[in-house]
This record gives C-alpha cells, sequence and structure tokens, in this order.
C-alpha cells in the first residue's frame, strides 16, 4: 500500500487566466485582487468574456501539491471532478506533474468540473471568480482511509468549510492522518472564508499540528491586530505561519519564533504566491528541517512562481533552494 509525504483536500478547480486592465474589470464588475464565487451563468459570462485564454490545473491545494512533487515528494490529492473534458484534463494534468489524483472523475450529474476565471493586471494583482461546480458536491465517502491515513503529513483547504460535506470530508481526513500518526494542518484561505467560519477555524487552531495564515487572516480570526493575534495564535496552536505583504514571514512554535526576510521583486502574476509558499514551507516541515530553513524555502518558492504567469513552479525549485544553502 502507497505512502505519501503529503496529501492534500480542497477544491479541484481549473484555472483559466487571462490578462485583463482596470477598465475592463470595472466594466465587467469585476473586484480586484480579491477571490469571488459565482454562479454558472455569471461564470459562462466572464469564460466568454476572456482573450489569449491559458488553461491550467489549479486550486489552492493543488497548486501546492504541483511544487511539492516538482521537489520530488510523493503527493496524493483528494478532490472531486466531473467525468468531462476539464475533469479529465484535470485529473491526467495532476497525475502527468507527479500528483496522485485519488479519486476517479464521476460520472453522470448535473454539475461539471469547477472553473476559476483568473484576471491577471499589469501590477500582477489577480482578480479570481471561481464558480465551484462538482467540487462543492466533495464529501466524507471521497476520503479513503488508505490515502488520509497513510499520508505523513496533511494539508487543508479552509475553502471547504463554505459545504457542509467539505466540512466533513475535512474533519475525516484530519482525523485519520493524525490517529495514524501523521501531522494535519489548514491554510486559512481568505479572510472572508475566516469571517464565516470563525468559530470552527478557532477549534482547528488548537486542533491541528501547523496553520499557515496572512497578517489579514490571522487579524480576522482573533478579531484583533497582528500582534495580539499571533499571540493568541500561538497559545492555541502547534505551530502558526504568518506571511505578510512584502514584510517578513513569522513563524511561531512554542516559545520558538522564526524571523524570516522576504526579498521585494516586482510580481509578474502574484497568482500562486501563498500556495507555493505553502509548497515550500512544507517540503521543509515534512523533512524536519528548522523553521527559519522552511520559511525560507516558501519564501524561495514564492518569489518563483510569481516571477511568470501561472499559478506553479516554472523553474527547479531544488536548485533555487541549493543556490540558497538551503539543501
Amino acid at each position: 500500500m502507497k505512502h505519501y509525504d503529503v496529501v492534500g483536500i480542497g477544491n479541484a478547480i481549473v484555472d483559466v487566466i487571462s490578462p485583463a486592465n482596470d477598465s475592463f474589470l470595472d466594466l465587467m464588475g469585476i473586484e480586484k485582487g480579491i477571490m469571488q464565487l459565482v454562479e454558472r451563468e455569471r461564470g459562462e459570462l466572464l469564460y466568454g468574456a476572456m482573450e489569449d485564454r491559458v488553461q491550467a490545473p489549479g486550486g489552492s491545494v493543488a497548486n501546492t501539491l504541483a511544487g511539492l512533487g516538482s521537489l520530488g515528494l510523493r503527493t496524493g490529492f483528494i478532490g472531486r471532478v466531473h467525468d468531462d473534458a476539464l475533469g479529465r484534463f484535470y485529473a491526467m494534468s495532476m497525475a502527468d506533474g507527479g500528483t496522485d489524483f485519488v479519486n476517479p472523475p464521476v460520472p453522470g450529474g448535473d454539475l461539471p468540473t469547477s472553473r476559476s476565471m483568473i484576471f491577471v493586471s499589469p501590477d500582477g494583482e489577480r482578480s479570481m471568480n471561481t464558480y465551484l461546480g462538482i467540487s462543492s458536491e466533495l464529501g466524507p465517502d471521497d476520503v479513503s482511509d488508505d490515502v488520509a491515513g497513510r499520508a505523513q503529513v496533511l494539508f487543508l483547504e479552509g475553502y471547504l468549510y463554505d459545504k457542509p460535506g467539505g466540512k466533513e470530508a475535512f474533519e475525516r481526513a484530519a482525523r485519520l492522518c493524525q490517529d495514524a500518526g501523521g501531522r494535519a494542518g489548514i491554510a486559512l484561505s481568505d479572510p472572508f472564508c475566516v469571517d464565516r467560519h470563525r468559530d470552527d477555524f478557532r477549534r482547528l487552531v488548537r486542533e491541528l499540528d501547523y496553520v499557515i495564515g496572512n497578517e489579514h487572516e490571522w487579524e480576522s480570526l482573533y478579531q484583533t491586530g497582528l500582534s495580539e493575534a499571533l499571540e493568541a495564535a500561538a497559545g492555541d496552536a502547534g505551530l502558526v505561519v504568518c506571511t505578510r505583504s512584502g514584510d517578513d514571514v513569522l513563524l511561531v512554535q512554542g516559545e520558538e519564533t522564526a524571523r524570516v526576510a522576504v526579498k521585494r521583486i516586482v510580481p509578474v502574476d502574484a497568482t500562486g504566491a501563498g500556495d507555493q509558499f505553502a509548497a515550500g514551507f512544507l517540503y521543509g516541515y515534512a523533512g524536519g528541517q528548522s523553521l527559519e530553513t522552511a520559511g525560507r524555502m516558501g519564501c524561495v518558492a514564492a518569489a518563483e512562481v510569481i516571477s511568470h504567469y501561472g499559478a506553479r513552479p516554472e523553474a527547479d525549485l531544488k536548485d533555487l533552494f541549493r543556490k540558497e544553502k538551503l539543501i
């Protein structure tokens, strides 16, 4: 039976990426720089308005797993796609990238494979408009004992809490992983997601082994300023990771704190920055590296992905880690 270094559970979403200026965003009523859920009709309208589309398998956790797979870790993804052209493309692309897509595409039913229309502005900001489709039906039956229960590290996506079935799948996967001696953690996803599920997320901070969030997500979770929020989180969580836009990354575990400096670069496309930070961090975390080294690996991976279009690495991350003397 196969064992995994990292298993992720999240929304399986095809990313459709297109350049767009601020005037276009205003015209289409798209709020710049955030992720918005859209209904099917709105999704079809936005898809039809896109020019020079680039298509790639996406979803936050899937992007992280792609980064980890490129680093040579054994990875698996628990997600749900329809047995349509986009769903088959998604499953095949994940497998080609070295990550097992453990659930086969689902035949029948009305809901198509999920897709996110991502409009990238000239300043690198991305505005995401996501139609969840069949991934909204992810549930506990999609979580196999032989996958979640054989993961050294489990990585969960906060967006799953937006649906009851996703919440149940999430809880089941974390329990299976931890009961078998693995470590489970979550990415808080975005401040609005935190607002919707604050009580559940506060509980998860106490129950899980690590939690990754940016400054706005931590402030939203504890409804206070950042320093107070991180102090409270450090008392609740096993390991707290806080990314800050253009500022140091903070990692806190018990009495130990690491502060990792971020090198400022002008982004070509900010899509996937958080996802690849998580990939670099989890590579170090799964490998038993120090907090500082794991944080630096996350920063290197994030810097690579924002240097080009798309949410997945193009350069060899291991080579970049070697240049920084991290491995």
